[in-house]
Parts: structure tokens; sequence; C-alpha cells
């Protein structure tokens, strides 16, 4: 179970975190209060398994929710990276096409499109409207039917950002 969600990690990332991971993790999430202990418990989880990407899931949250939203935004990008190499896309966001991947099924695709939501969330909150709906509608355009919830990103960002429909 992921903490900061409450859903499977095998549902979100497409596994489950080693316990070495989860352990630390679990220790992070008992240390918010201490926001120093908790970001050093992160990092530690990063560096023992750089390929996990419920790690990188925590770290962006981490950050975001301490309005970090610089950190928040290398860690975001740093697992649409590491997600890319899992899941064989390795090409620009702007460049990832529906047929690359699975994007509704477990695994590093479907963290890839949901941590682009992500992204264009915290570009939001930095201020940069043009980027946030580009990757907004990037996520419309591989996420249609919006199973991950990028339309409600939109909603606040205006209700400029394209829809599904765009592109067609």
């Amino acid at each position: 179970m992921n903490l900061f969600t409450g859903e499977s990690s095998r549902a979100l990332f497409g596994g489950d975190a080693p316990e070495s991971v989860t352990r630390l993790l679990h220790a992070a999430a008992a240390a918010h209060a201490d926001p120093v202990q908790a970001e050093a418990l992160l990092w530690s989880a990063r560096l023992s398994a750089p390929g996990c990407l419920a790690v990188y899931f925590a770290q962006y949250k981490f950050y975001f929710y301490r309005r970090r939203f610089e950190e928040a935004e290398q860690c975001a990008r740093d697992g649409l990276r590491v997600a890319a190499g899992q899941a064989r896309i390795g090409r620009h966001w702007r460049e990832v096409q529906g047929g690359d991947a699975d994007f509704s099924a477990v695994g590093p695709a479907r963290f890839w499109l949901f941590t682009l939501k992500a992204l264009a969330f915290i570009r939001l909150r930095r201020g940069d409207r043009a980027e946030a709906r580009a990757l907004l509608a990037k996520a419309a355009q591989l996420d249609p039917a919006d199973n991950l919830g990028a339309g409600v990103i939109a909603s606040l960002e205006g209700g400029s950002a394209p829809g599904p429909e765009a592109g067609r």
C-alpha cells in the first residue's frame, strides 16, 4: 500500500517496492513532522533503489506539499526519465504517442502518464501556464477517457487546456 495515495503500489507503479524502500517510505511518512528527517529518508530510498518509481512519486509529493516547486519539478522530471526508460518510450514527452505503450495498463507507462499530469500541476503552480497546457494536452491525447484525472488539473488551469478531443 502506498502511504501517500492509499492505492496499492502495484496498481500505481507496476510493482511492489523492495522491502528496504518500503521501510524507508513508511519512516518518511511517519516523520512528516520533521521535514529534514523525512527528506533524508526519501533520498536514502532513492539512492538505494534509483529505479523504484514509488520513490520519485513520494519525493515530488513531499516537495510539492512543502511548496518547494522547483525540487518537486526536478523529482517529477527524474521520475519521467526513469519510467520512460522502463516503459521503453525514451523520447521527450512531446514526442510520445499512444501506440508507444499501453498507458492504461499497470506499469511504468501508467506511472509516466500519472507523473506527466503531476508535472502539469507543478508547472501550473510555478506560473508556467503554457507548458502546463501542453502537458495537459499530451495527457488528454494519451488518456482520452481521463482515467488518471488530468481533466481535474485542466479545470484548475481555468478550462483553457485542450480536452481529449484536441488534436483530432
